[in-house]
């Protein structure tokens, strides 16, 4: 603990400096699963970068003490050794677990826990005026909840003790083709209503098609039984797989994962987005060049190549969820608008339980009247081609979900109005928040989230690539492409390609 202390004390003297001066800042972790462009510079930045270490799991109390840059791949491989799994683990290998408690994550197993936040037990967090807290869902309840979901705007989190749970060998994987979304949905609620149930989520090929993917921890597999392996370059991306044995079946499909490799199933191929590459790149899109493209084919090295080649404003990238009685209606409208398919489904339970809970940009869910769940829609795909009618697209995302009560996650692009965005998201309770611990002076969770046009200029202007090729296909994205591997995500990614395997007994 003594190196954390100390990185510690150089965050808070650091922020101390800011504060005295009322000076905004921002935070530099060293790497970010966000599609939002924004501006940093040495000046006005905070590093943290060094605060990736898992400093203990304890066994007895199914814990684990981690610091925010810790990625989920690093958490996982930690844990799995000592037996134990967390809760919640967000879908890419890449995501820390400080961006899923400031950002709202969720993934198949959120339908028993609810969102990332909801699974840790305490925080350290360095206040805007620099002082040292530790917060909790019992101990200053008002700061734990308004940090969850904040986005760095009330100060900078060190430290984290994440919840754990016994972790086996496998997930026995059920797969139900059904004919509809609203099918879907009501697959969804009965294997939630279903205690046995651990991890639910569901894909939408069409209108038409949609699988419903229900889980549950095991020991071993069948004898005969060969399990479903999904990380090697070898191995099928998870939607092709799932897509292609569910098509004709008339029955069930189940399948038998590693456990790792089914918490980080949508990993290469970004769920689906990087088949959107390969037709940009004018290359075949098959089982051969798939595996000869693995490398640039995960989501550290997509995210990385996303950012430098500006082609995020070209493409809907959008999780919003909905109560279950707003789906139907949502599914109709997003089908007949959008036409993007597939589209991700995930039941969250939103709902807060802990007493004291209703702080923050989210104190709404703490409403015992509100709805339980909501059914987080995963809309991403090419765009319109003319910017204007990107951004009239995705604010009409926007307002069809303020509409039905829904929210959406704030990790991508918002293109709210600012008084769009409080109707929207709780800023009493938020506010409240920021006032008592000294943040009233920083940028809101708006000023963050929102597009920053002023960002993409500057990111433009400081591209080294000829202007006349920056929004030229292909060069555009080969740009991107030669920043993720000058950046070392392509090394990074070779080397992480191995056997994963069960945990211990």
């Amino acid at each position: 603990m003594e190196a954390h202390n100390e990185a510690v004390a150089c965050i808070s003297q650091r922020l101390r400096h800011f504060y005295e001066r009322r000076q905004p800042f921002r935070v530099y972790h060293g790497a970010t699963n966000s599609t939002r462009a924004a501006a940093k510079s040495r000046a006005n930045t905070v590093d943290t970068s060094t605060l990736n270490h898992v400093l203990q799991i304890d066994n007895a109390k199914k814990t684990a003490l981690v610091e925010p840059n810790v990625p989920m791949d690093a958490l996982v491989n930690a844990t799995v050794r000592n037996g134990l799994v967390p809760l919640v683990v967000m879908e890419f290998p890449g995501i820390t677990v400080g961006g899923g408690f400031s950002g709202s994550a969720g993934e198949s197993s959120s339908c028993r826990y609810g969102p990332f936040d909801a699974t840790i037990n305490w925080i350290e967090i360095v206040l805007p005026n620099g002082d040292v807290a530790r917060a909790s869902k019992t101990e200053k309840p008002d700061l734990f909840w308004g940090a969850a979901s904040a986005f760095g705007t009330l100060g900078v989190v060190t430290l984290l003790e994440v919840q754990l749970r016994d972790a086996k060998g496998f997930v026995e994987l059920t797969h139900y083709p059904l004919g509809s979304v609203p099918d879907a949905c009501a697959k969804i609620q009965e294997e939630v209503a279903n205690p046995a149930t651990e991890f639910v989520d569901a894909i939408a090929f069409s209108s038409t098609s949609a699988v419903v993917c229900s889980g549950r921890l095991v020991d071993t597999v069948p004898a005969g039984t060969k399990p479903r392996r999904y990380l090697r370059r070898r191995d099928p991306w998870f939607y092709l797989d799932v897509e292609k044995r569910t098509k004709k079946a008339k029955q069930p499909v189940v399948d038998y994962v590693p456990l790792v490799d089914y918490l980080f199933r949508w990993d290469r191929g970004g769920f689906w987005v990087a088949r959107y590459a390969y037709k940009y790149f004018f290359t075949p899109f098959n089982r051969i060049t798939r595996r000869a493209l693995d490398s640039y084919m995960h989501a550290r090295v997509m995210y990385h190549a996303l950012h430098k080649s500006g082609l995020s404003d070209t493409y809907i990238i959008q999780d919003v969820g909905v109560p279950y009685a707003a789906v139907d209606e949502f599914h109709r409208w997003a089908d007949q608008t959008l036409r993007i398919y597939p589209i991700w489904l995930c039941p969250i339970r939103v709902r807060r339980d802990a007493p004291d809970s209703a702080h923050g940009l989210h104190a709404d869910f703490a409403d015992p009247d509100g709805p339980e769940f909501m059914l987080n829609f995963g809309i991403w795909g090419p765009g319109p081609s003319d910017y204007e009618e990107l951004v009239r697209a995705n604010r009409e995302i926007e307002r069809r979900v303020h509409e039905l009560g829904g929210k959406k996650t704030l990790y991508a692009q918002a293109y709210y109005t600012e008084e769009e965005f409080w109707r929207t998201y709780n800023k009493p309770a938020y506010d409240a928040v920021r006032s008592r611990y000294c943040a009233s002076h920083l940028p809101s969770v708006y000023d963050k989230v929102k597009v920053d046009e002023n960002a993409k200029r500057d990111a433009v202007e400081g591209s080294r690539m000829p202007a006349a090729l920056r929004h030229a296909r292909p060069f555009q994205g080969l740009y991107g492409v030669y920043k993720a591997w000058r950046g070392g995500d392509y090394i990074l990614q070779t080397k992480k390609e191995g056997v994963s395997e069960p945990p211990p007994k």
